[in-house]
């Protein structure tokens, strides 16, 4: 109530006053129209239509708001003019979100994302330029004649990695500063040493040692630059010795750098931003609990793969960069056995904790692991060539366990937009969109390789290029290759008994069962314990040449399993061991599709496809398909003739004529219609081609691309190995091993760890685990690391591992 104060008369009076009625007061929310009223409270809105709760959403979400506005016109409660003046929007833009949703509905509505683009110029203009500048040609001339400007030519040797002119004169100045100042720093720190001892101790108080003049210098198609310093010129140069096992181990060299500061590699980047860096030698700070820097102990198992030997055999060098091969391999690597999946959820992490882990400042985040990706994955050939040679390094260490191989195919679903050829996923039960590997595993259950198909053949027709694979690897011994029935074929096993391999499957078809009184009881031990197996063993023909075979047979109650081998010196236990070990197989698909991701696309879009595949023929189906309906209806005709036979009423009639013409013209004349149309369409069917190029069936073949998946699951399949070794390491000092072993080395390559560099060392202590036993478990594994003498990569740096606050004997 407010108050008035007046005079009267002399006299001071107090008049109070009432607040007007008739005031209208303000609105309670956002105001579309008489039907429609948003409500809004901590940034939250409610869309209230006739007084009830219709939409709710974020102030800040405009997509949701998006979703709102298209919805409210489409839904006829309020009109695109109404929103945007309500909401201080466009009217023109209420009416595009409106088209965008009726168009793809609301994922139309989402913001586009802006991934990195693909080559400007394509690839042919590309390989010009790289070519014509390897010639010597000018950017002008190459402008030209490609009829482009000389900016976008230039823009396209500095995206390649290849130098201009101008680029190649810094090159030679700061080539020559860095020489000057090599010198320099290997003279100051020589100049106070009084001995050969206090020499030798400076150079290893050195975080790192100089370029010297002698530096190979090179440059290459990445967008970065690099120097990778001659491991044994520096080191002769300070009076030190290249260790042992970095001069023996290609890809290992001993590497050097500038920097000072672990944190601050300024000077490396600078080097490599000019063309003047291969890699980035690794330094490393003392740092207490580093999150996940136990991956650092599978460091030791990645080296003895071979990794880094074979990158160094195939690709030398990936072109001047920062993060160079040795880098990015080891990045790439150690990612996978930190669950980190995809590069996408590489920006889910600190760059600065994971750059500790590798020796950088940085690690290299997602567009520069993609693009590294691309860079190994470009030339075909050096990748499948780097990718054979880590499986041949793989099948010596692992030679005895090739006596058996385990083969079955993975089908990859496809859930994009590109029109694929569909495959039998078998775990969904349903044919979808998918692409189709081939692997092959060894007697552990450890992949050796894999096999990618272009199309999706049975097992029986994806065997042969497999075998031959098999066959480079295993040399001339015998090899029992583990398959299921898809691979079902008396011809096939013939074939492959001839060509030194034996046969070991579950065998397809009707089969007459084994009476109960023929089966014999076997104990056999397994590694979970011991089992009893009721197995009936017999000698079978199969196929048209009568091809024999053994068959052991399993019951398991009233169901019986069936197993058929070419191996007749085999016990009969062993035969039904082997073959149930095939679902080892199928775990490790398992596996790998969750814990290292094996069915996430590596990159979007399609590649053009081999326009002369051959796929069935459409229109040969298409006639196939009237012939069995008009068989369906011969069918039908023929019991409907048969019946009217058997129903007439004159039982006297002795002979069909006087049947005909009662009966002709409605089943008769049909009967015989049937059968000419049935004529018919068997003579088309025979004269199409069963199956025709499929360029002549689509306009548009396309596939997925293949080279950057190939080289990531390779990378995948060398992670799964690196700690299928550790899990083997870790098995005789824990007793869980069976059931836990691999998720402890998985917790221990999660743990933090203390890293410190001192004395030619580079010490990781590793974090306690959950329980007493697992830390001593994993105490003794860093014991059995630490008698390998491995050095980190591109350093002299013995690695050496412990767990804190644990000791253990000897």
């Amino acid at each position: 109530m407010g108050a008035f104060v007046g005079y009267h008369c002399g006299m001071a009076t107090t008049v109070l006053t009432q607040p007007e009625l008739l005031d209208t007061p303000p609105p309670p929310g956002i105001f579309v129209n008489a039907r429609c009223i948003i409500y809004e409270e901590e940034g939250m809105r409610v869309v209230m239509l006739h007084g009830l709760p219709v939409f709710f959403y974020h102030r800040d979400d405009k997509v949701a708001e998006d979703t709102f506005i298209a919805q409210a016109q489409e839904a006829g409660f309020a009109q695109g003019t109404e929103l945007a003046s309500a909401l201080g929007r466009c009217v023109r833009t209420a009416y595009r979100i409106r088209q965008r949703y009726l168009a793809d509905g609301a994922s139309g509505l989402a913001p586009k994302k802006r991934g990195p683009k693909g080559p400007r110029l394509g690839a042919a203009r590309e390989a010009a330029i790289r070519r014509w500048k390897l010639e010597g040609r000018t950017v002008y001339w190459m402008a030209q004649r490609l009829k482009i400007s000389r900016s976008t030519v230039r823009d396209a040797l500095i995206r390649m990695g290849l130098p201009t002119r101008r680029v190649e004169a810094w090159q030679e100045e700061l080539l020559a500063s860095a020489a000057e100042q090599a010198v320099a720093i290997a003279g100051d720190a020589l100049a106070g040493a009084d001995s050969d001892e206090d020499r030798d101790l400076a150079v290893e108080k050195e975080p790192a040692g100089s370029v010297g003049a002698d530096a190979n210098v090179g440059a290459d198609a990445d967008g970065t630059v690099s120097v990778v310093a001659d491991a044994e010129a520096i080191v002769d140069s300070v009076g030190l010795e290249v260790s042992t096992q970095a001069a023996e181990r290609p890809g290992l060299l001993v590497e050097t750098t500038l920097d000072t500061d672990p944190g601050n590699r300024a000077i490396d980047r600078t080097l490599a931003a000019v063309g003047l860096l291969d890699d980035a030698a690794p330094l490393f700070a003392t740092a207490e609990s580093v999150p996940r820097a136990g991956v650092l102990l599978a460091v030791p198992a990645l080296v003895n793969s071979g990794v880094f030997a074979a990158a160094d055999e195939v690709y030398g060098h990936i072109g001047p960069a920062f993060y160079g091969l040795r880098t990015i391999l080891l990045t790439m690597v150690l990612l996978v056995l930190l669950r980190i999946k995809h590069p996408e959820n590489v920006k889910e992490h600190s760059p600065g904790d994971l750059g500790r882990i590798i020796g950088l400042d940085r690690a290299p985040e997602v567009k520069t692991i993609r693009r590294k990706l691309a860079r190994l994955a470009f030339d075909g050939e050096k990748s499948e060539r780097f990718i054979e040679a880590l499986v041949r390094r793989r099948a010596e260490r692992t030679s005895d366990a090739l006596g058996f191989l385990y083969v079955d195919g993975h089908v990859r679903v496809y859930h994009g937009k590109a029109d694929l050829p569909k495959a039998h996923v078998a775990r969904m039960r349903l044919s979808l969109p998918a692409t189709q590997d081939v692997w092959v595993n060894d007697a552990n259950g450890d992949p050796v390789f894999f096999v990618t198909q272009e199309v999706h053949p049975q097992l029986v027709s994806a065997l042969p290029p497999v075998l031959e694979q098999v066959r480079r690897l295993a040399g001339e011994r015998r090899v029992t290759v583990v398959f299921d029935r898809g691979g079902w074929s008396p011809k096939l096993f013939q074939s492959m008994h001839a060509g030194g391999f034996d046969v070991l499957t579950y065998r397809k078809g009707k089969v007459d069962p084994i009476p109960e009184d023929d089966f014999t009881a076997y104990a056999v031990e397994l590694p979970t314990g011991q089992i009893t197996y009721e197995l009936h063993d017999a000698s079978i023909a199969v196929g048209g040449n009568q091809f024999r075979m053994r068959q052991v047979t399993r019951r398991n109650g009233d169901h019986q399993t069936h197993i058929v081998t070419t191996r007749h010196d085999l016990p009969v236990t062993e035969v039904a061991r082997r073959m149930f070990n095939r679902w080892r197989q199928e775990n490790f698909f398992k596996y790998m599709r969750q814990e290292f991701a094996i069915d996430a696309l590596i990159e979007y879009g399609t590649e053009p496809d081999d326009e002369g595949r051959l796929v069935p023929n459409p229109a040969r189906q298409v006639v196939e398909r009237d012939l069995r309906n008009a068989r369906q209806e011969l069918t039908r005709i023929e019991a409907a003739y048969a019946v009217a036979a058997v129903d007439d009423q004159e039982r006297e009639r002795t002979h069909i004529a006087g049947f005909e013409p009662i009966y002709g013209a409605a089943l008769h004349t049909p009967l015989r219609e049937a059968r000419v149309r049935i004529q018919e369409l068997v003579a088309r069917r025979n004269a199409l081609p069963s199956k025709v190029p499929v360029g002549e069936v689509k306009d548009d073949v396309v596939c997925l691309p293949v080279r950057r998946k190939r080289l990531s699951d390779a990378l995948k399949m060398l992670a799964y190995q690196v700690e299928s070794d550790m899990t083997r390491a870790v098995a005789p000092h824990y007793a869980r091993s069976l059931d836990e072993g691999r998720r402890l080395i998985r917790a221990a390559l999660q743990s933090a760890a203390d890293i410190q560099p001192v004395a030619g060392e580079l010490r990781i202590t590793l974090v306690a685990q959950s329980s007493p036993h697992r830390s001593l478990a994993l105490a003794r594994l860093c014991q059995h690391l630490n008698e390998t003498e491995t050095c980190f990569p591109g350093t002299s740096l013995r690695l050496r591992y412990a767990v804190r606050g644990v000791e253990c004997d000897t």
